[in-house]
């Protein structure tokens, strides 16, 4: 499955953050929310799309759980774009 992932906004620290952002799968894109605990690299990422982003993957073919976890995934391997001026290493492990 190729996702990539843009992070648009990271509140919070290198223990807790809220991210929000877009992936995009087969050249749609999808928002999505995520907290991450104990640093992106790190610990745990818990990600969550709306019910009508469920809908439109669910039409393209795709299983939402394993959509949801492809995307932890990549947030945790810090596999993913971040906005200009917004650099990793203030809210993950290089």
């Amino acid at each position: 499955m190729d996702i990539q992932v843009h992070i648009n906004n990271v509140r919070g620290s290198q223990i807790a953050a809220k991210i929000t952002g877009t992936f995009t799968i087969d050249g749609h894109p999808f928002k999505f929310q995520a907290i991450a605990f104990g640093r992106i690299g790190g610990h745990n990422i818990g990600a969550k799309i709306s019910k009508t982003v469920e809908k439109s993957l669910v039409k393209l073919g795709y299983d939402v759980n394993e959509v949801i976890n492809e995307l932890q995934q990549r947030l945790v391997r810090g596999d993913i774009t971040l906005p200009e001026g917004l650099k990793k290493e203030s809210f993950a492990d290089g």
